[in-house]
């Protein structure tokens, strides 16, 4: 009976421990700045200077332009599907780096007239990427939010 009780003990334990071994991970890393700026192309989501909605003053060929960031640190920026100027090359080559423990984010071409390359980085998540820039209007200077989606 002894002998029956420690093989059982012994099975339940094994039983345990397989069990124990294959679940889920239910905490996944969370993905890195690099992997959710990377992991598909931005579009545009909406904007604001000074507080104040700027997504009825732009045109729809400022709206369509879709932004890839590649993971080698390059990027490419699409005129999408109406353009602005007929003479502009439908893409554009960029780069891009973080700054500043990964608060700012730098692309080689402005994205504003007037605008600078470094922007303040808002939110970066699955599915938002929201940027901030401060930029001189009329000599005054505004800050401007910009949202892209996925």
């Amino acid at each position: 009976m002894k002998k029956q009780f420690t093989v059982l003990l012994t099975a339940l334990c094994f039983s345990l421990f397989i069990l124990a071994s294959c679940q889920k991970d239910d905490d996944p890393d969370p993905k890195t700045k690099t992997e959710l700026i990377t992991q598909a192309s931005w579009r545009f989501g909406g904007a604001t200077v000074g507080g104040a909605d700027a997504g009825p003053a732009l045109q729809t060929c400022q709206k369509d332009n879709p932004m890839t960031f590649a993971v080698d640190l390059t990027g490419v920026l699409n005129e999408g599907a109406t353009k602005c100027n007929a003479g502009d090359p439908q893409t554009s080559n960029f780069t891009w780096n973080f700054q500043t423990n990964e608060t700012i984010l730098f692309i080689s071409t402005p994205l504003f007239t007037g605008g600078s390359s470094t922007f303040n980085i808002v939110t970066l998540n699955e599915s938002q990427l929201v940027l901030s820039q401060m930029i001189t209007l009329g000599g005054t200077p505004q800050n401007v939010v910009v949202t892209f989606l996925h």
